[in-house]
């Protein structure tokens, strides 16, 4: 018999010879383990498919399952070594995540086997010392604890060893409630839970606070505006529109106070020694109080120089700095400003992002860095699976290339957190097993893997529709960065005709809808949700999303659509999204993540 692992194991033998399953019913441990890892063992032996208790003693042989050896084997951190016979199963590593990566592997392994199971020998070990998650909780979306204890429990099951939460103003921080009235944030109290809950499961919770640019959630009350570069709005210099409010911190010694006191409330809360400050995107430095600075010593001269002060105020933490390294990138020579006790974030989405280049120019510097793809879901409505596997591919190649420390899969929420989580977990799913093995995941069977992890016990098709409608943006060939035309046009003015929609034909429109409406009478068939799991009513609600937006532009082209059908068919959405919404996160943010969608509706007219 031949097991599928997600992640894949670097080397797996079978034979024809197999253990049988039945009336072996003890897990032996050799040695005794720390409090964390005989837990999870525990944990191990009541979810798995037979019935197993953990004894310190020598039961009668013949009834051991799994004997655990935590002082030989393979010495990497992480890596173990499984091995099968006539006796039972061999666990052996030299390290508690190493024996916590074993049982993970051997509940794969026991899922698929049944009453019996060939005789194997797995040896195995990552490639990434880090492999994580950051999971975006500022835009809009705050999942509920429900929520981030099942995603913890998926992503620990396939050897994620670290997770961040992407922090801009969903914080209760004590003396800015202002901030966060209406946004239902995190409390002191639950990322304590949260922390130990990770660590229960060998994930290190590291702290992510966004601290120089991405202010805006603070910057639009006037009681910030002594902090912003541009109090009084700016052009942004992608779009060249005006934006009301400013998003970025200036470069001053009043921000830099400002920001030890959220520090100073904020980092007791984690063990992680590791602190993401952010730092992207400071889009409108260089436009107001730093305007002469910039134009003394250059915008990254300038942006270096802050970002060397945050630097020590994290060191006085006791933590050392991780950063977005886009800007830092447009000059790198200017990174010797910069100690070298930091961790660059190399970020990039697109399938043909310049990560040989940059971490090329990252290694020359001798900055440690991690790379940083993302899950293609977000501004996709129905996720862009082939642009993941080769931006996650492409990250994990170069980064092993030019020695990145770690992976970080990156999941965010723009401009309303309209795509559902299940749509994200492909993403995850090809990003760890990249990080884990990327030679070995090449010819990932993603429908599988999805059914043996994040889809466990769900219907049978839920991975191949989920799958099947990542794909639907490749009929469209349209390429947006970070999106698909069905996000683009859902919320369109229905004015003057995207250009991305230009290139799009007629027929391939149709072809589109078709394939959609496919998908929706599959996904129609499949059985109702068990334990409030909402998947297949996502599914349906992000078809019917992308289906009305190419209803909006067959309109706009002429053909017989009723907008007062539009309206009704937007209206149902919109109540569908609300629902489904609290079924996996909190009420903050909700409302403007709808009021997208109203304002799409007005414009149907």
């Amino acid at each position: 018999m031949t097991f599928k692992l997600f992640p894949p194991a670097k080397k797996i033998k079978t034979t024809s010879a197999e253990l049988s399953l039945t009336g072996r019913r003890y897990i032996r441990l050799l040695k005794p383990c720390s409090d964390t890892l005989t837990d999870a063992i525990r944990r191990f032996a009541d979810g798995t498919t037979v019935s197993l208790s953990l004894t310190l003693g020598n039961p009668d042989t013949d009834q051991v399952l799994l004997t655990i050896d935590p002082g030989s084997g393979p010495t990497t951190v992480g890596s173990y070594e499984l091995k099968s016979d006539s006796d039972g199963i061999l666990l052996r590593a030299r390290n508690e995540p190493g024996i916590y990566y074993g049982l993970t592997t051997l509940n794969q392994i026991l899922e698929q086997a049944g009453t019996s199971a060939s005789h194997f020998l797995v040896q195995d070990e990552p490639d990434f010392a880090t492999r994580g998650v950051m999971l975006d909780i500022s835009r809009c979306k705050v999942p509920s604890m429900k929520t981030l204890y099942r995603l913890i429990d998926q992503l620990a099951q396939m050897k994620i060893n670290q997770l961040q939460l992407y922090t801009e103003h969903t914080f209760e921080f004590v003396q800015h409630p202002l901030i966060w009235a209406d946004a239902s944030p995190m409390t002191a109290g639950e990322m304590v839970e949260l922390k130990a809950y990770c660590q229960e499961r060998f994930i290190e919770l590291v702290p992510n606070l966004n601290s120089f640019g991405h202010f805006e959630r603070w910057l639009r009350y006037p009681e910030y505006h002594h902090l912003a570069e541009c109090p009084n709005g700016f052009t942004h210099p992608l779009s060249n529109q005006h934006k009301k409010f400013g998003s970025t911190l200036k470069p001053s010694r009043q921000s830099l106070a400002f920001l030890r006191e959220l520090y100073d409330e904020y980092l007791p809360l984690f063990d992680s020694p590791y602190f993401n400050v952010g730092g992207d995107e400071p889009w409108e430095l260089g436009q107001g109080w730093s305007r002469k600075k910039c134009g003394k010593l250059g915008t990254t001269g300038v942006y270096i120089s802050f970002m060397a002060k945050i630097q020590k105020l994290v060191e006085s933490s006791g933590k050392r700095m991780m950063f977005w390294g886009d800007i830092a990138l447009k000059e790198p020579e200017m990174l010797q400003h910069l100690s070298r006790d930091l961790i660059a974030l190399n970020w990039g989405y697109e399938s043909n992002h310049p990560f040989k280049t940059e971490c090329e120019q990252l290694a020359a510097q001798n900055i440690p860095f991690y790379v940083c793809p993302g899950t293609s879901s977000w501004n996709s409505i129905i996720g862009r699976i082939s642009n993941a596997r080769t931006n996650l591919s492409n990250a994990a190649r170069n980064g092993l290339r030019y020695g990145a420390k770690g992976y970080l899969i990156t999941d965010w929420g723009d401009q309303g957190h309209h795509q559902y989580l299940p749509f994200s977990y492909p993403g995850f799913l090809i990003g760890a097993c990249q990080s884990w093995n990327s030679r070995g995941s090449s010819r990932l069977d993603l429908e599988e893997g999805l059914n043996l992890t994040f889809l466990k016990g769900g219907t049978s098709c839920a991975a191949g529709l989920l799958v099947e409608l990542g794909k639907v943006s490749d009929a469209a060939q349209s390429r947006l960065r970070n999106a698909t035309v069905f996000n683009q046009l859902l919320f369109w003015d229905m004015t003057e005709e995207p250009e991305s929609a230009q290139s799009i034909s007629d027929k391939q429109l149709k072809q589109c809808e078709l394939l959609l409406a496919d998908i929706r009478s599959r996904a129609k068939l499949m059985s109702p949700d068990a334990d409030g799991n909402p998947f297949s009513g996502e599914l349906l609600n992000a078809i019917d999303m992308a289906s009305h937006g190419i209803h909006r532009l067959q309109i706009f082209r002429g053909k017989k659509i009723s907008r007062n059908r539009l309206r009704k068919d937007l209206t149902r959405i919109i109540h569908r999204h609300e629902d489904l919404w609290l079924m996996r996160n909190r009420t903050g943010g909700l409302e403007e993540s709808t009021a997208y969608l109203q304002r799409s509706l007005h414009a149907i007219g």
